[in-house]
């Protein structure tokens, strides 16, 4: 616990416990959030064809819409746990990973 301690900049052991119930919180909501979002564009598995390739395209289609309620829930519970400037810097260095630094950029 200590290396993750120090990877992640935090302090105390109860800290991490806020943060991984923050991630298991927020991976269950967004399934939540996301299967009445699937449901009204029509997507479920059963419009897709029953082979390798109708599975594939439902389930990259899943995740590219349940992906950024995912980063949206994990900032918004974040912050109702009080972990907010954690999760903050958490989603800037995911979303630079992905390329999408740019959001962030504070330079004009």
């Amino acid at each position: 616990m200590k290396k993750l301690k120090e990877r992640w900049g935090i302090d105390s052991n109860f800290q991490i416990i806020i943060i991984f119930i923050v991630f298991s919180i927020t991976g269950s909501a967004a399934l939540f959030v996301g299967k009445p979002i699937l449901a009204y564009f029509n997507l479920a598995r059963e419009n897709f064809q029953d082979n390798f390739l109708g599975g594939f395209m439902y389930y990259s289609l899943r995740i590219l819409i349940i992906f950024p309620i995912y980063q949206i829930l994990l900032v918004l519970i974040g912050f109702i746990f009080g972990q907010f400037k954690f999760f903050w810097n958490f989603e800037k260095k995911m979303l630079s990973r992905l390329g999408l630094g740019f959001l962030f950029n504070n330079e004009h």
